[in-house]
């Protein structure tokens, strides 16, 4: 029983779609939406606090955009953890799991102990996925 609950831990763990770096010092949490998003660095002081990276994995977005979307959100929501009031895109891109094309059906037949038939059929069927992974560096700007 204990090892089935570390396998889930490890296995839940395994699946995060953000994580940060600290380069600074962490602030309080502030709300994901005070958050402002930066394509170059800001005008005036600001202080950087980590680097954040984030995937669209594990949400229901399907076209790219949405993806886009859903990477910028989280890493929006990592900076909000850290007191951070802005981030400075450092890049999105795209990245594809999963192999390409191709079909496999295999079958078995046969009998055990006293008679018994057993008979297993499968199908499998590989569809590559294509995923947004995002990171940039979450600031505090100075008022």
């Amino acid at each position: 029983m204990r090892w089935m609950i570390l396998i889930l831990a490890l296995g839940l763990a395994g699946c995060a779609t953000s994580s940060h770096v600290l380069t600074g010092v962490a602030r309080p949490a502030i709300a994901p939406d005070q958050v402002k998003l930066y394509s170059e660095p800001p005008q005036g002081r600001y202080e950087q606090i980590a680097v954040i990276d984030a995937i669209s994995s594990q949400s229901f977005a399907m076209s790219s955009q949405q993806k886009t979307d859903k990477v910028i959100a989280r890493l929006k929501e990592e900076a909000a953890k850290l007191g951070a009031n802005g981030i400075i895109l450092q890049g999105i891109a795209n990245e594809t799991s999963g192999g390409g094309t191709g079909v496999s059906v295999g079958g078995y037949g046969g009998s055990y102990g006293g008679g018994h038939v057993g008979i297993g059929t499968g199908i499998g069927i590989s569809i590559p996925s294509t995923r947004k992974n995002g990171n940039a560096l979450a600031i505090y700007v100075y008022p």
